[in-house]
């Protein structure tokens, strides 16, 4: 998997935690450096380390379904895109009303917004992606993004990260696509 299907991936997975991010910059109007720096680094451990889980899980099972791993691996990446979409186009404004500082609301959000990442994890294991070094590219990405939309959140508001989350799906879409072309088309 080459660097910018990579990067791709990170900033399609990111797109969650950077709603959790404005949502906190919402609720935390005046959020110190290091408070937001502890936001981030939760969101982004859980994120980079979610595919990780995935990738073993689905080594495990690749041997079951190696004949179809590309389709698996679609289906599951055009899932969580077309359910990012879904979500962002149907939601109403955002719930801030939490105190993401507090260490079981903020595992509670790590997790929550990683899920999708365990999901592309077992699909990277599918195509024999090797993961550590796209984990600590979703890891920093995540960081960067996260930091981002707590200033952002302080400023502009939950409406953009809407469209973020659009994008983030319909990118987890375009890379399933490659994938499933790749392996119709042009076979390693």
């Amino acid at each position: 998997m080459e660097l910018l299907s990579i990067l791709l991936l990170a900033l399609g997975l990111s797109v969650d935690s950077f709603a959790a991010s404005v949502c906190s910059g919402l609720a935390i109007k005046k959020i110190h450096f290091f408070q937001a720096v502890k936001i981030a680094v939760f969101l982004a451990v859980f994120q980079g380390g979610m595919p990780i889980i995935g990738w073993y899980t689905g080594w495990e099972l690749k041997d079951l379904i190696k004949d179809f791993d590309h389709w698996a691996a679609f289906i599951l990446l055009a899932g969580m895109g077309s359910k990012m979409i879904y979500e962002s186009i149907t939601a109403k404004e955002k719930d801030c009303s939490f105190n993401p500082l507090k260490l079981l609301v903020l595992i509670g959000i790590s997790v929550a917004t990683s899920i999708d990442a365990l999901v592309v994890g077992l699909s990277l294991a599918l195509i024999d992606v090797v993961i550590w070094f796209p984990a600590i590219i979703i890891g920093i990405i995540t960081f960067i993004v996260s930091m981002l939309g707590m200033l952002l959140g302080k400023k502009i508001g939950s409406e953009m990260s809407h469209r973020f989350e659009t994008i983030g799906g319909i990118v987890l879409i375009l890379i399933g696509i490659r994938i499933l072309i790749e392996h119709l088309f042009f076979p390693a």
